[in-house]
């Protein structure tokens, strides 16, 4: 398995990379946000992500392991594959999706090409939990709109007590912003113990 591909870049399409490493040269399937990454540089790194078929052996690239990681949860919910998964990644940021999945926003997901609104309901059902428990949803703007900063580590300790206490990640980590928007400076312990009597 090749978990990234690192050297000259000799070809750059919206849709399309070509970087040399090694004296070989290799086509990589790019979202818009990774095209945009690696815009104007030459020497350039793209995390991999293989699609290997019977007749074709497909590499897809991005400038972020985040962005791999969203995409290869997207590709294991039904009805999506990985050329909708692209597709769904150049129309959306990271963040954006994951705001859009966290608050259940099923009409933004649905406007993207290919994407019906079972499946988008599906993205939302399927991949909720998951964004959060494998760190991809660093945080949960509301409406898409970016939050205000958080102390990063207590929220992370918070949620990781949280959840190992049997709560489940995504309404836990709501509740956890919340209280640190509203009381930035207060330590973990007190989080968790505000959390506990929030959280449903």
């Amino acid at each position: 398995m090749i978990e990234y591909i690192h050297g000259h870049l000799a070809e750059l399409q919206p849709t399309l990379a070509v970087i040399e490493a090694a004296g070989v040269g290799f086509a990589i399937n790019i979202t818009l946000g990774t095209y945009s990454a690696l815009q104007g540089k030459d020497d350039v790194k793209a995390y991999i992500y293989e699609v290997l078929r019977e007749d074709s052996h497909l590499l897809y690239g991005f400038a972020t392991k985040k962005e791999r990681e969203l995409f290869a949860l997207l590709v294991t919910v039904p009805g999506v594959g990985a050329s909708t998964a692209r597709m769904v990644l150049s129309s959306m940021s990271v963040q954006e999706l994951c705001a859009a999945i966290s608050t259940g926003n099923e009409r933004l997901i649905k406007q993207i090409k290919g994407i019906g609104l079972k499946t988008a309901q599906r993205i939302i059902v399927d991949l909720r939990d998951k964004i959060v428990s494998l760190g991809i949803a660093t945080e949960i703007p509301a409406g898409g709109m970016v939050e205000e900063p958080v102390n990063n580590a207590v929220k992370d300790e918070a949620v990781a007590a949280l959840t190992m206490l049997g709560f489940s990640p995504a309404p836990t980590q709501k509740v956890v912003l919340e209280i640190l928007k509203s009381q930035p400076d207060l330590p973990v312990e007190q989080v968790i113990k505000l959390a506990l009597k929030q959280i449903k």
